[in-house]
């Protein structure tokens, strides 16, 4: 290993404890204070430690019923949000590509405002969500398939068009949608909030989430080899059809799986992997886990300015929008590109 790559493994792990600092922060703030010592007692107990209790009910109620949920649904959201807009953008070889490239959010935001339309509750909500953003996406593959040319192009393009055809579908339901309750409900889930994460959330995402996440660290090398085309790929003994087919499957599973118990959270994918790419290159090898630990992170920071902000708080998507869009000019405005493979 060079010195380079010493260098890039070492702001891994750098941004791994920062993670890990972030979310005993998270646990402290918030209108209800918990002191540091009452949080690792009420944790520790909770872990199965013979521990006397000295902090009272509420603490334990906010910590772990409320505050909990939402710390490690803001970091899985937005490792799976950054993780997914880095293979697209290594997939595609476009540094435009986000994680609603192929339309799984747009189906998201089409299926949850159908599900309270229909009256449907939180989890209701999360699972309509979910399934339409996953048919989605298999419209988007059925399209693609039968595409002139190009086949990755025709993903792409299939993608804008599905993507545009459920976008008018969400609108039209929130034109017939009552005005007084259904109306504000769907455009607040459509801004995007972890305000109402649960223990069922995130008992309904973890399993897709790791069956997303785990594949795309394993093939983390692979993914630079298709980066530099498919008759290098297939010269060092790679499919690359299989391994772009596979990277995108399992990226639009962990989008589907975020945005369907965060609402739409917008330029995190884009964002965050440019970030991480001027921190440790374009070698996947560090992208992907710095893209995770990254999204993590940021995620988590909105979050916490989200909810400490105002007495309702601020849904998080207009957050990451007003913090995304600035910087990410900053960075196409800056010097050198990095994005290079």
């Amino acid at each position: 290993m060079n010195e380079i790559e010493k260098k890039h493994r070492k702001t891994v792990y750098i941004m791994g404890v920062t993670l890990i600092v972030c979310i005993f922060s998270s646990f402290l703030l918030g209108r209800y204070p918990v002191p540091l010592g009452e949080l690792m007692g009420i944790l520790g107990s909770k872990l199965g430690l013979s521990i006397e209790k000295f902090w009272t009910d509420q603490m334990e109620a906010a910590v772990w019923n409320i505050r909990l949920p939402r710390v490690v649904m803001s970091v899985l959201v937005g490792a799976c949000l950054a993780s997914a807009g880095a293979s697209y953008q290594g997939v595609f070889q476009n540094p435009m590509a986000s994680p609603d490239i192929l339309g799984a959010s747009a189906g998201a935001g089409f299926g949850a405002a159908l599900a309270i339309l229909l009256g449907a509750s939180s989890v209701g909500i999360t699972i309509g969500a979910f399934a339409a953003s996953l048919v989605t996406v298999a419209l988007v593959f059925t399209v693609s398939r039968h595409a002139r040319g190009d086949r990755v192009l025709g993903l792409v393009l299939a993608g804008i068009m599905v993507s545009s055809l459920f976008q008018s579908g969400t609108s039209f339901l929130k034109l017939v949608a009552d005005p007084n309750n259904q109306l504000p409900q769907i455009t607040y889930w459509l801004m995007g909030s972890l305000s109402g994460a649960k223990w069922s959330d995130l008992g309904f995402v973890v399993l897709p989430v790791l069956i997303g996440l785990i594949p795309l660290l394993l093939m983390r090398w692979q993914l630079n080899v298709i980066t530099m085309g498919d008759d290098e790929a297939r010269a060092m003994g790679v499919n690359a059809p299989r391994v772009r087919m596979g990277i995108v499957i399992c990226s639009t599973l962990v989008t589907a799986s975020a945005v369907s118990v965060s609402g739409m959270i917008g330029w995190v994918g884009l964002v965050i992997p440019h970030m991480m790419r001027r921190l440790v290159g374009s070698d996947y090898r560090f992208l992907m886990p710095a893209s995770m630990l990254g999204g993590g992170i940021f995620l988590l920071v909105v979050d916490n300015v989200s909810r400490n902000a105002t007495t309702s708080g601020i849904p998080i998507g207009i957050l990451t929008a007003f913090i995304g869009a600035p910087f990410f000019l900053w960075l196409i405005m800056g010097k050198g590109d990095h994005y290079e493979h």
